[in-house]
């Protein structure tokens, strides 16, 4: 099942929200100062390609800086992201062959708003959200 879904929402949502996250990944590069929340951007792109069977985990050995990091990334990026996600997963729960594909929208909220001292895991890991 987990296929087919990952498939339809590749088809549907992914690839575009995927490459959306890759370009700023890339922009964040060029700007040299931003490139951790370029490597944020990029972990999130892979996490919109096939988000359905992984979630996410608190990095036990993430710091301060990532702290920082995240109310930086929340102020300038996060708050419109997850704004997006919300918006286009209420629209995609409006009919039943959507709502996997709404919930996998709002799956990514939680990464888009505080992407850094994260990792993506199987679901079913301990502590996973």
């Amino acid at each position: 099942m987990r296929l087919i879904l990952n498939v339809i929402w590749f088809v549907l949502c992914g690839l575009w929200l995927a490459i959306g996250y890759a370009l700023a990944g890339l922009l964040c590069f060029v700007l040299i100062i931003t490139i951790p929340f370029g490597f944020a951007a990029f972990r999130i792109a892979n996490y919109a390609l096939w988000p359905f069977g992984r979630s996410i985990l608190p990095r036990q050995t993430a710091g301060v800086a990532s702290v920082i990091g995240n109310v930086v990334w929340v102020l300038l990026f996060g708050w419109w992201l997850a704004i997006g996600h919300l918006v286009t997963g209420a629209v995609l729960c409006l009919t039943v062959i959507g709502i996997p594909l709404g919930l996998a929208n709002f799956k990514l909220i939680p990464i888009s708003l505080v992407p850094l001292g994260v990792q993506i895991v199987p679901s079913g890991t301990p502590g996973s959200i």
